[in-house]
């Protein structure tokens, strides 16, 4: 009998090749379907809420698939981990019904963006946040950001070699906190466009410089016209923090975050 099972996974983006599967290996989904097939004993194909870029990281990325081979919980669990390299866990398994999809059934998703702004780089944080050496003016791009919540076309802050039908997507959340150095970007919506999140940081930070006003980000998105848009930030910072789903699945939340707690929630 068929079960399908969703996973909560957590991992740091460096040394992999993204999450969709490479013609040579290397990437997140390659390394967890392997580790998975040893479990179940046969090849098993998953299902991701949101692929991530090479670099980029997760606190909480859901996945799904269905299992020909009944198995424990735990076996998913700490019989696929010991499977895995370091740099990916699974944090939990769950049976689920049919009709759930880890991408067609998530309502919200929610990304962090990490930023260090100081005159030199950090190497203990490298590769954990994006960097800045110039002063950034966070209340300039808090009330640029406020232009990007609700329904828009976000053609402008969309890569090129994006694959989505429509270029339309509802921000519900667009903001930041700081802790000392450190800058947190929070953006909450129904689903992202590819590069989305790292191009709306991109113009952010040309606001946070002063190179831009902040009502020049209300223009840039009326306007729909990518190349009016700041260049693509580097995908070091950006984590995928949470999906959210209806409860009637009764997903758990996601752990409490083991990187800069005081900053993320």
């Amino acid at each position: 009998m068929v079960q399908r099972i969703a996973l909560g996974l957590e991992y740091d983006g460096r040394g992999f090749q993204g999450w969709q599967t490479q013609p040579g290996g290397g990437a997140l989904q390659d390394h967890l379907e392997a580790a998975l097939a040893i479990i179940h004993g046969a090849p098993l194909a998953t299902r991701v809420a949101g692929r991530t870029d090479a670099g980029v990281h997760a606190l909480q990325q859901i996945v799904h698939f269905d299992a020909l081979h009944g198995r424990p919980v735990q076996a998913w669990v700490k019989g696929v981990n010991s499977h895995l390299p370091d740099g990916m866990a699974v944090l939990w398994a769950r049976p689920v019904p049919e009709a759930f999809d880890a991408r067609r059934s998530a309502l919200e998703r929610t990304y962090h963006y990490l930023l260090l702004r100081r005159p030199v780089r950090s190497p203990l944080l490298a590769g954990r946040v994006g960097w800045v050496h110039g002063h950034l003016d966070a209340a300039a791009m808090e009330r640029a950001a406020r232009h990007l919540l609700g329904t828009h076309d976000f053609s402008a802050f969309r890569a090129a070699e994006c694959q989505a039908r429509s270029p339309i997507r509802t921000l519900h959340e667009a903001g930041l906190a700081a802790r000392d150095d450190l800058l947190c970007f929070t953006f909450r919506g129904n689903a992202f466009l590819h590069h989305q999140v790292r191009n709306m940081v991109g113009a952010l930070v040309w606001v946070g410089l002063g190179r831009r006003s902040p009502d020049w980000l209300a223009e840039v998105l009326a306007g729909r016209d990518r190349s009016r848009a700041a260049a693509t930030f580097a995908p070091d910072g950006l984590y995928l923090a949470g999906v959210r789903y209806d409860p009637a699945f009764a997903l758990p939340a996601p752990l409490s975050n083991p990187l800069f707690p005081p900053l993320i929630p």
